[in-house]
């Protein structure tokens, strides 16, 4: 193996080590399979520039956002799954907003981690709150005027009405904004703010 390709690899190892995750988990945030991912770490395969550069950025982003107690995008999954496992939706939707509030604290910030959203969260195995996290990231990446990560294109397949107390769905579909009801997603906008 040549010394360049030596160097890639051994920087790939670091960006893992750095990110926290498993080799499954950070393949999964990069957007590739882990046998992909195995191969450029022990320099059976060279990856391409935009790769490397992504994997060094996103590692050293999920490792800072972490050692400064910053939700990620797999911290935020974990926590969701677990709220969902006990049928909590009021926690689980407390989680997605917070994780919203914590992404649009670091774009506002130059120094914080926010790279670290970019990154690809594996299902929560729930596709309404797969939908209202990628909608309210993608919401904060478009408000800070940077392009949203690919993986907040998903949408549900059905739509979904988060239901409230005090209004009706007629009620809650005409409180949602715009950005939300396009991806089918109804949420009283006073919601959003008081979560």
């Amino acid at each position: 193996m040549d010394t360049d390709t030596q160097d890639v690899a051994r920087q790939l190892r670091a960006a893992l080590r750095r990110s926290g995750l498993s080799l499954r988990g950070f393949a999964a945030a990069l957007g590739t399979s882990h046998s992909r991912l195995s191969s450029y770490l022990n320099g059976s395969a060279s990856p391409s520039a935009a790769f490397f550069l992504r994997a060094l950025r996103q590692g050293a982003a999920l490792g800072e956002a972490d050692a400064r107690g910053w939700l990620t995008p797999q911290s935020t999954r974990r926590a969701l799954k677990e709220a969902i496992a006990q049928s909590d939706d009021r926690w689980a939707f407390k989680i997605a907003t917070q994780a919203r509030d914590q992404v649009r604290a670091m774009l506002a910030t130059p120094d914080e981690p926010a790279a670290a959203w970019e990154t690809r969260p594996a299902s929560t195995g729930d596709e309404k709150w797969d939908a209202l996290l990628a909608a309210l990231v993608a919401h904060e990446f478009a408000a800070s005027g940077r392009t949203p990560p690919a993986w907040t294109d998903f949408r549900a397949a059905h739509e979904w009405v988060m239901s409230n107390l005090l209004l009706e769905e007629a009620d809650i579909r005409e409180a949602t904004p715009d950005w939300l009801a396009e991806r089918g997603i109804y949420i009283a906008q006073r919601d959003l703010i008081t979560a």
